[in-house]
């Protein structure tokens, strides 16, 4: 478990935070501009000294008390939003200089595991960094990053200052972050796309307060929590790869309660996948449709209803096996069905997207 609490003040922000973690797979740390993320993720890395602060981490007192680790005697690894790379070094010696601070006895993650990982092999040799492409140079940083055989790896924001081609060329890595290093992982965004991508937990952030954490699909459907109200507010469903539809190029995704067609996906049969559905992207019928265009329909029943704004409502929907959905739907139409909590619909997801 992690274990972080910290009060901090400044003149116009306080962050005032409790909060118990499991010390593995990725969390991110979510909310708008001035909520606090970046500041915490300092006092975790020994940046910031938070006055009668506590953080434990497997177990290991990183502060309480008098005690304080400086940064450097911290086992963290830390991703900027720039890359930051040691111009005067070539990438393999900006790579070298993260894995020589580490005793070799000491080292849980090795050169050699990181360089096919991360698809630096190509780029060993370069010897100026400022030629390599933003993503490219984020990679490296990421690999310095993990050859410290950091307890913690945190990354702030590490995708906002790429470009769209650079995000694409680098978030094929990250997702082989999360599947082949058991190192926790705590990650900054304001993207809840990047969120929905590749976290397992979610912190909520709002004027320096966490106003809610738990697992992401249970956070992402909760219709109390600002993400609901977002434009892009949705679900993500974790499936595993069903039949190929060879005929329509069409795979079909499997997941407890139902399953859902998609493009054609090049996986084997039983693979984990996740793919997102938004909230705007589903409609509701009181009634089996027939004669419908929409190729996937789900069974549901009404869990919670809630107005958002004047126009439109938020529904919450369960599917079998605890799996949620979310519509977003006009007032008129909801008051044109009758709908109430309890009630059982049919939900046509018009849109999935794949997205790891």
């Amino acid at each position: 478990m992690i274990h972080a609490r910290f009060k901090l003040g400044y003149p116009n922000f306080v962050l005032d935070v409790d909060i118990d973690l499991p010390g593995y797979g990725i969390t991110a740390l979510f909310g708008p501009s001035g909520s606090g993320k970046t500041t915490l993720l300092r006092c975790i890395a020994g940046l910031e000294r938070a006055q009668g602060g506590l953080l434990r981490v497997k177990g290991e007192v990183w502060q309480e008390g008098a005690r304080f680790l400086p940064a450097h005697q911290r086992r963290v690894g830390y991703v900027f939003q720039e890359a930051n790379l040691f111009p005067h070094l070539s990438v393999r010696g900006n790579l070298e200089y993260g894995y020589k601070r580490i005793a070799s006895g000491a080292r849980k993650v090795r050169m050699e595991q990181v360089i096919p990982l991360l698809g630096l092999g190509k780029l060993m040799e370069r010897r100026d960094p400022s030629s390599l492409s933003g993503g490219e140079r984020q990679r490296v940083a990421i690999g310095r990053a993990l050859l410290t055989s950091p307890n913690l790896l945190l990354m702030d924001e590490p995708l906002s200052g790429l470009d769209a081609a650079s995000k694409q060329e680098i978030l094929p890595y990250l997702e082989r972050l999360h599947g082949e290093l058991e190192i926790p992982v705590f990650y900054v965004s304001h993207a809840l796309d990047e969120v929905a991508r590749r976290a397992d937990r979610l912190v909520l952030l709002e004027q320096g307060c966490v106003i809610a954490h738990g697992k992401l699909n249970e956070m992402l459907s909760r219709l109390e929590l600002p993400t609901a109200h977002y434009d892009d507010a949705g679900v993500v469903i974790e499936a595993q790869v069903g039949a190929q539809d060879e005929t329509y190029h069409l795979t079909r995704l499997d997941f407890p309660g139902g399953s859902l067609w998609v493009g054609r996906v090049e996986h084997a049969a039983g693979t984990l996948v996740r793919a997102r559905v938004l909230a705007r992207d589903v409609s509701v019928a009181t009634a089996a449709p027939q004669g419908s265009s929409i190729t996937n329909i789900l069974a549901t029943r009404i869990v919670e209803i809630r107005d958002e704004g004047q126009d439109r409502v938020n529904l919450r929907m369960a599917v079998g096996g605890g799996q949620m959905l979310l519509s977003r739907i006009t007032r008129r139409s909801r008051d044109q069905l009758g709908l109430t909590v309890g009630m059982e619909l049919f939900a046509q997801v018009k849109s999935v997207a794949l997205i790891a």
